[in-house]
C-alpha cells in the first residue's frame, strides 16, 4: 500500500509540474522566464534619534524552455552605503516527487566603478546550477541601507513579466514619507496605508505585470518602467521635528555641507605657478578660464574611484594636481581652485546625465542626480564646465547633460537652471568631393571638415589609432561613400585635436564598380551618403529613442562629365522641411559638371512615437527620391 501511495503522488506532484509549466508557457508562449514573485520588504525604525533601515528582497524565477541555461549568472551590486548583509540563492529541479534544492555556494565579489559619483560600487556575481526547463530559482537578499537619503526606487515591471510583484514599507510612525511616483498611470497598482502599533505599514501590490521590451535607444529604465521614488522627508526626536529631503534646499544644505571646508589649506606654489603661466598675455576672462579649464581637460586623467562619502566629498586641488588624476568633483575641485588664483569664481555644481529623468522639485534626493561640473558665469551667459572630456569646447556642455537641470551652488545659496541643448548647426558635417569617372570606377578627392560634438568623437577614436594604417583604416569607416568598396589612398590632416578650430581632412579615395554602363549611357547615383536613413525606426517601437545631440550636414558632390558625354538626365530638386527634420536636394550643371548638393539637418535629441511617424514619413521620402540617378549618354 505504502508503494502504491508514493506511486500515486509521484504521479500527482509530475502532473502538477508539468501542468504548471504548460500554464506558463500558455501565458507568455514567447518567453523565456517568467518571475512567479518578488516581494520587497523595507523595514525603517527610528533609535535614539537616528533612523536604520534594513531592506529584504525574495525573487522566484520560473524557467520555460531550454534557453535556461543562459540565464544562469547573476550579479548584483552593492555598496558603502548599501550593505549586502545576507545572500541565499538555489535551484530547484523537479524530480519524481518533489523539487530538489542545490544551493549556490560559490559568490565571486569585484569592485565596480561604472558610477563614478556616488560611492565605492561593488558587485557579487554568481552561477544558478543545474538551470533547465521547468527549473526554479529562488534568490533572497538582505541590505542595509546606512543613509536614509539614499532610499532607492522600487519597480512594478522589467524587462520580463512578473506574476506578483510586492512592496511593503514598515516605518516608525514619526518618521515622515513622501511617494513619487513615475509611469504609473496606466497600471494597476492595488495601495494600502494601515497602522501597527507604533508603525505605519504601505503595501502595494500588482498582479501579472507584463514584459516591458528593450529597444536600442531608448531612454533609460527610469524613464519606461513604471516605479515609485520614496523619500523620508522629516521625523521627529524629542518632539522636535527634523527634515531631511523634503525639499531641494534641504538637499542642497547637505550638499554644501559636504564642499564647504574644501580647499581652505594653502596652494602649492607649482599650482600657483602654473595657473600663471596659463593666464599670461591672455587679455579677457573667457580666454584665461578657457586655458585653465583646457588644461585640466587633457592633463587630470578622470578615474572613477570612491568611498563612502568621498563619492560626494572632492578631493583637494593639491592633491588632484599632484597625483594628476581624479573623479568628477575631484576635476571640478583643482578647476575651481585654478579659476580662484586666477581671480575667476567658478562654482560647484550637481547635475544628473540624461539617464536620469527626474527634475530637482520631483526628487529632492541624491538620486536626481550623478555628476559634478562647474559652472562659471561671464556678462549674463552661464558655462558648464566638465573637466572628466576632452576637446569639449567652453562653449559646449557635455553631450550627455544636455538639457538637464543644474544645481549651481554659490556658496550657502544655490540656483537651478537649465543646460542648454546645442543646435544642429553647432554639430557639422561639410563636406566636398569631386567625382571622375572611369568604367565602372570612380575616383575622387574630398574635403571633410567636422564640428562640435562629431568632431570631439572622432578625436576619441584618433587617440587610439596610433599608426597610419589604422587612421586610414578609422577615415574608411567614417567617411564611407557609395558602397563598401570605397578606399581612401592618401590623406593630410588640418587642426587635428584643436579645441577651438574645426578639424578637417583631405583625402583622396576609389570606388570599384560603382558605375553602371549600358550601350552609350553612363548611370551613376550622385548620392554617396545616406545619413537621413540612420534616423529612421521601426514601424512597431514602443518607446522614445534618445541621439546623442543636433546635428547637420552638408555633401557637394561634383561630377566630372567624361568627355565625349553629355548629361541628358538630371533629376528634379526637391525639398523636404519640418520642425525636426530638414532635407534637401539640389542639381545643377556647371561646364562640363554636375553638381549635387544635399543638406540635412537632425533637429532633435528625442522623438517620442508620434514624432518618429513623422520623421520615418520624411525618410521615406528621401530615401526614394535618393535613389534618383544621373544618366551621361554618348554625344
Amino acid at each position: 500500500m505504502k508503494k502504491y501511495a508514493l506511486l500515486l503522488i509521484c504521479i500527482l506532484v509530475c502532473k502538477a509540474n508539468a501542468q504548471k509549466l504548460e500554464k506558463y508557457k500558455k501565458l507568455y508562449p514567447t518567453e523565456d522566464v517568467v518571475r512567479l514573485q518578488q516581494e520587497v520588504t523595507i523595514n525603517i525604525k527610528l533609535n535614539d534619534g537616528k533612523i536604520t533601515i534594513n531592506k529584504t528582497i525574495f525573487e522566484e524565477d520560473f524557467y520555460l524552455n531550454n534557453s535556461a541555461h543562459f540565464n544562469s549568472k547573476r550579479s548584483l551590486s552593492y555598496s558603502t552605503f548599501f550593505d549586502l548583509n545576507k545572500i541565499e540563492a538555489s535551484t530547484y529541479n523537479s524530480n519524481a516527487n518533489e523539487y530538489i534544492e542545490t544551493k549556490v555556494s560559490d559568490f565571486n565579489e569585484k569592485n565596480n566603478l561604472e558610477d563614478s559619483f556616488y560611492d565605492d560600487s561593488k558587485e557579487v556575481s554568481f552561477i544558478y546550477p543545474n538551470l533547465t526547463k521547468g527549473s526554479k530559482t529562488k534568490l533572497e537578499l538582505e541590505y542595509i541601507i546606512k543613509n536614509p537619503r539614499f532610499l532607492s526606487a522600487f519597480y512594478f515591471g522589467d524587462f520580463f513579466p512578473i506574476v506578483q510583484n510586492k512592496v511593503t514599507i514598515i516605518a516608525d510612525k514619526d518618521i515622515q514619507l513622501l511617494f513619487k511616483p513615475f509611469h504609473t498611470e496606466n497600471t494597476q497598482i492595488s495601495f494600502s496605508k494601515k497602522r501597527k502599533g507604533q508603525n505605519n505599514v504601505y503595501t502595494w501590490t500588482m498582479l501579472n505585470s507584463k514584459k516591458f521590451e528593450f529597444e536600442e535607444n531608448a531612454p533609460s529604465y527610469r524613464s519606461i518602467l513604471p516605479h515609485i521614488v520614496p523619500i523620508i522627508t522629516s521625523y521627529k526626536e524629542n518632539d522636535k521635528t527634523i527634515n531631511l529631503s523634503g525639499s531641494v534646499d534641504g538637499l542642497y544644505k547637505w550638499y554644501y555641507s559636504l564642499v564647504e571646508n574644501i580647499n581652505k589649506e594653502e596652494t602649492v606654489p607649482a599650482l600657483k605657478k602654473l595657473v600663471k603661466e596659463l593666464t599670461q598675455g591672455k587679455t579677457s576672462d573667457i580666454e584665461k578660464v578657457k586655458a585653465l579649464y583646457y588644461w585640466t581637460q587633457q592633463n587630470i586623467k578622470y578615474i572613477a574611484f570612491e568611498y563612502a562619502l568621498g563619492g560626494f566629498i572632492p578631493r583637494e586641488a593639491n592633491d588632484v594636481f599632484q597625483k594628476k588624476y581624479g573623479d568628477c568633483k575631484d576635476n571640478s575641485s583643482i578647476l575651481y581652485k585654478m579659476l580662484e588664483i586666477a581671480g575667476l569664481k567658478g562654482n560647484l555644481t550637481w547635475i544628473g546625465t540624461r539617464k536620469i529623468p527626474y527634475a530637482y522639485e520631483e526628487v529632492p534626493t541624491p538620486a536626481a542626480d550623478n555628476h559634478m561640473i562647474l559652472s562659471y558665469e561671464n556678462k549674463g551667459e552661464t558655462y558648464y564646465l566638465d573637466a572628466t572630456g576632452r576637446y569639449i569646447q567652453l562653449e559646449y556642455p557635455s553631450s550627455f547633460i544636455q538639457g538637464k537641470e543644474a544645481l549651481i551652488g554659490n556658496g550657502k545659496n544655490f540656483n537651478i537652471k537649465r543646460v542648454p541643448i546645442i543646435p544642429a548647426n553647432m554639430n557639422s558635417v561639410t563636406d566636398t568631393t569631386h567625382i571622375k569617372i572611369s568604367g565602372r570606377d570612380i575616383t575622387g578627392k574630398s574635403n571633410t571638415t567636422l564640428s562640435g560634438y562629431i568632431k570631439n568623437n572622432l578625436f576619441y577614436n584618433l587617440e587610439n589609432a596610433r599608426k597610419e594604417a589604422d587612421i586610414k583604416e578609422l577615415y574608411n569607416k567614417r567617411f564611407l561613400k557609395g558602397n563598401n568598396k570605397f578606399l581612401i589612398t592618401s590623406f593630410t590632416e588640418q587642426n587635428k585635436f584643436s579645441y577651438e578650430k574645426d578639424f578637417s581632412v583631405s583625402y583622396d579615395f576609389s570606388i570599384q564598380d560603382y558605375v553602371q554602363n549600358i550601350g552609350s549611357e553612363i548611370f551613376i547615383n550622385p548620392h554617396f551618403n545616406k545619413i537621413v536613413s540612420s534616423v529612421k525606426t521601426k514601424e512597431d517601437r514602443k518607446y522614445n529613442i534618445e541621439f546623442d545631440y543636433k546635428k547637420q550636414f552638408s555633401y557637394t558632390t561634383i561630377i566630372e562629365i567624361p568627355e565625349g558625354y553629355s548629361a541628358s538626365y538630371i533629376p528634379k530638386s526637391v525639398s523636404f522641411l519640418d520642425d525636426l527634420i530638414s532635407i534637401r536636394l539640389s542639381y545643377s550643371r556647371t561646364n562640363n559638371t554636375v553638381v549635387c548638393q544635399q543638406d540635412v539637418v537632425l533637429n532633435f535629441i528625442k522623438l517620442n512615437k508620434e514624432q518618429q511617424k513623422k520623421v520615418n514619413t520624411f525618410v521615406k521620402k528621401v530615401e526614394k527620391a535618393s535613389k534618383e540617378i544621373i544618366i551621361l549618354k554618348k554625344k
